[in-house]
């Protein structure tokens, strides 16, 4: 009986693995493809800001945002991300502040400014999207993140375009580790959990 459990539990683990690694590379297929297209909100994922400031992740990001948006894709931008442990500012709001130093008129910006998570930032967009009446968005964010969080908004019923920003892709291993945990990432999601 213990062997046979042994032999099921390998089973799992082999299984699972297998699984892991069609995700990650169905993640990595994702990571090349930009599909921006119109739709009716181009939603920029957060990531760091220092004090008021954009990271160079961030900045890349909004930056890559604006630029399909001064290409007419969408009429707005949604910005996400919460405050990540800085009292004063949001990754969305020091997004907000960002395009509009760009040139963005202010209501054509809507900012998410809870989202400490993916799930979180994602669930949150949806719901503004719902409420507005927004059916469809473009995705931008690294190329590594974009399969994950397609599919937390097309589960929420919503048609979306990924649009990673240029970047060069990491090398070797760190690639692979970006995708496998992105990967670990969607299977937890899947499952109910929320990362």
């Amino acid at each position: 009986m213990k062997r046979l459990a042994w032999i099921l539990g390998g089973v799992a683990v082999v299984a699972f693995g297998v699984y892991l690694a069609r995700v990650a590379r169905e993640i990595e297929r994702q990571s090349t493809i930009d599909e921006a297209r119109p739709a009716d909100v181009i939603i920029i994922l957060g990531a760091a800001e220092y004090r008021g400031r954009p990271s160079p992740v961030l900045r890349a990001r909004l930056d890559h945002g604006f630029e399909l948006y001064k290409r007419g894709l969408a009429g707005r931008l949604l910005t996400t991300g919460g405050a990540g442990g800085d009292p004063d500012f949001t990754e969305s709001e020091v997004g907000r502040a960002y395009l509009v130093g760009r040139g963005v008129p202010s209501d054509a910006i809507i900012v998410e400014r809870e989202g400490d998570s993916t799930a979180y930032s994602t669930s949150a967009a949806a719901e503004i999207m719902r409420r507005m009446g927004l059916h469809s968005a473009i995705v931008v964010s690294d190329g590594y993140h974009i399969y994950r969080v397609k599919k937390m908004l097309e589960f929420r019923g919503l048609k979306v375009y990924g649009s990673p920003r240029p970047s060069l892709p990491p090398a070797g291993l760190r690639q692979w580790w970006l995708y496998l945990r992105q990967a670990a990432g969607y299977v937890l999601w899947s499952a109910g959990v929320r990362v």
